[in-house]
């Protein structure tokens, strides 16, 4: 198709200037050569009946033919009128229209056929494109006859795997399943945070059971042709077929999947058309032996009804954040393959990465293989995975930034003040480093690390938590009688955690209500969510000042050694805390109820 298309327009670009030569020779060609004479010469031939034909130009040019064939050509005055004396001498007198009309017109002409020629070569070369997009359409999906990747190369999601375990044995031995009546699952949806190894693990279950891999992106079925999207996923369903038993993996679902009820959509739109076509495909009534279809998808909340039903993804694997146990063995996998010094404690770098994803460990221990390199040394220590885990946390160090003496000493006062509250209320996450060092956009910052992982928290933690972020602000007023703007952040924070439990967890004096961020509510109602917030945040500020303001000596003790030294871990700031005992407090501490942690968190 792509040699005739060219062809086509090399002979549209030769016949352009074609045409338009033509067009100026029919108008500019002479007849024949014209002898030039004055207007009384002819005036006099004319009275004696010796002209033949006699042609005015709207320029006032006139050319004359003889009885005798000679051509002549003479000119008269603007507005002069000599055709009656030309008509008298029994002459045939024409008048020519303008020579820049009679132009305008063989210009116009040539432009209306090329535009003609034009829409014929757009009409055919998107038909023909649309016809070779459907020909080709398997060209957008990556085929893989056999992977590589197996279950040992994915660690963290044990769950998941053994729940696919029955599909790489339907793949391998379908026979065993058929013969009791047992029915495998069309389709697997793998749903979860980004980086939690959903691509990776459906290559591994292609692995496992030996089998060709259909690979392509959701997106790849949207196109502005209609009906290319549609005829793309059923050439691609097609080749499965053929490669039977395989398995077809479609990666962002939601771009294709989407909820036909969302937006404005009209009856003819080529999503809704690729998505039909998918359902159809996917028919648990029509049935493809042997063929799986994986699909993964970062928003499951998203996907259209149609697609989630029995005989279609009737089977969905949940892919979060792995635990302890998962992280050490995703720390593991990827460790194997960077030369380690002994020292190195994978179980401890697991409990300090609470909520990271696969993809965010195997990024600290790349990263820490970067450093060891970078500094030429043969191993990675422990120093090398530390300084990677706070680059992965807050970013990298900005040395050459250099921070005046007056600014150094105001970071170094808001990070301890977070530091500080955190100590002193019991059930905040431990800080594991505090630092007045630039990172990433934070001008210092402070790391806590949770003991265990998490999985519910109760108000009091949550409070807690707000009165931490709030500490750096705190430490400010009192010692400065001044605020700036690098609390900006922590107020974002909580708000952002009070806002929460006001309109999600009913942990407010307005009840149990739910309010969505796109739901309509009344003006009351919003300025009574809009208070109970502000209370909340301010309640906490309140609480970060008297912890602060009843440690003075320490907090001051502290952030002057920090301003020397830069860097404190979670048990030099333990030793100095020791060595401040607190004042007895006017009033307690909001009490706190058990709970068993929250991911790392980095406070600027």
């Amino acid at each position: 198709m792509r040699p005739n298309v060219r062809s086509g327009s090399v002979v549209l670009v030769a016949l352009a200037p074609l045409l338009l030569g033509l067009g100026l020779l029919m108008v500019l060609k002479p007849a024949r050569p014209q002898q030039p004479v004055a207007l009384s010469t002819v005036l006099r031939m004319a009275a004696q009946h010796q002209l033949a034909t006699a042609t005015i130009d709207a320029d006032g040019t006139i050319h004359v033919t003889t009885r005798s064939g000679r051509a002549l050509v003479t000119r008269k005055e603007p507005g002069e009128i000599i055709t009656p004396a030309l008509m008298a001498g029994n002459a045939q007198v024409f008048v020519s229209p303008n020579a820049s009309a009679t132009l305008g017109s063989v210009f116009g002409a040539s432009l209306m056929v090329l535009l003609v020629a034009a829409a014929i070569y757009s009409l055919r070369s998107v038909n023909s494109g649309g016809r070779m997009r459907m020909a080709t359409v398997g060209s957008t999906a990556e085929q893989v006859a056999t992977t590589k990747v197996t279950f040992n190369d994915v660690a963290g999601v044990d769950e998941a795997k053994g729940e696919l375990a029955e599909v790489v044995e339907f793949l391998a031995a379908p026979e065993r399943f058929k013969k009791i009546g047992a029915r495998i699952p069309k389709g697997v949806l793998l749903s979860g945070p980004p980086g939690t190894g959903k691509t990776l693990l459906a290559r591994a279950v292609a692995g496992e059971a030996g089998v060709p891999f259909f690979n392509i992106s959701g997106s790849a079925f949207v196109e502005m042709y209609v009906g290319v999207g549609a005829a793309r996923v059923r050439d691609l369903f097609a080749k499965a077929r053929k490669a039977a038993p395989a398995i077809v993996f479609i990666d962002e679902l939601d771009a294709v999947g989407g909820k036909r009820s969302a937006g404005h959509r009209g009856g003819n739109d080529e999503r809704e058309h690729t998505l039909n076509q998918l359902l159809v495909e996917m028919d648990g009534f029509t049935g493809d032996a042997g063929v799986v279809v994986l699909a993964a998808t970062n928003r499951p909340d998203m996907l259209d009804s149609a697609l989630l039903r029995p005989g279609r993804f009737d089977r969905r694997v949940t892919m979060n954040a792995p635990d302890r146990a998962g992280r050490k063995a995703v720390l593991d996998l990827h460790a194997a393959r960077v030369c380690m010094e002994e020292a190195v404690d994978l179980d401890a770098l697991a409990r300090k990465t609470s909520g990271m994803s696969p993809a965010d460990l195997a990024n600290v221990i790349n990263e820490a293989a970067l450093l060891a390199a970078r500094e030429h040394r043969d191993r990675v220590g422990p120093v090398d995975v530390e300084t990677a885990l706070l680059r992965v946390l807050a970013g990298p160090e900005l040395k050459s930034r250099v921070m005046p003496p007056a600014l150094k000493r105001v970071i170094a006062y808001h990070e301890v003040g977070h530091a500080l509250v955190m100590k002193v209320l019991p059930h905040c996450d431990p800080v594991a480093k505090v630092q007045a060092i630039a990172r990433g956009n934070a001008l210092g910052i402070t790391v806590s690390m949770p003991k265990e992982d998490q999985y519910l928290m109760t108000r009091s933690a949550l409070l807690e938590r707000m009165v931490g972020i709030m500490g750096g602000r705190a430490a400010e007023e009192l010692f400065f009688d001044e605020v700036t703007t690098g609390a900006q952040q922590d107020i974002q924070q909580a708000n952002a955690i009070a806002r929460r439990m006001v309109m999600e967890f009913g942990m407010s004096p307005l009840g149990h209500i739910c309010v969505g961020e796109g739901d309509v509510i009344g003006g009351e109602l919003a300025t009574k969510i809009d208070d109970a917030t502000r209370d909340l945040v301010e309640e906490a500020h309140a609480t970060a000042r008297r912890i602060v303001a009843e440690r003075k000596a320490a907090l001051a003790a502290i952030a002057d050694h920090l301003i020397e030294v830069e860097s404190m871990d979670g048990e030099e700031l333990d030793a100095w805390l020791a060595a401040y005992p607190p004042q007895p407090m006017t009033t307690p501490v909001t009490p706190v109820a058990l709970q068993t942690g929250s991911p790392a968190g980095v406070h600027a």
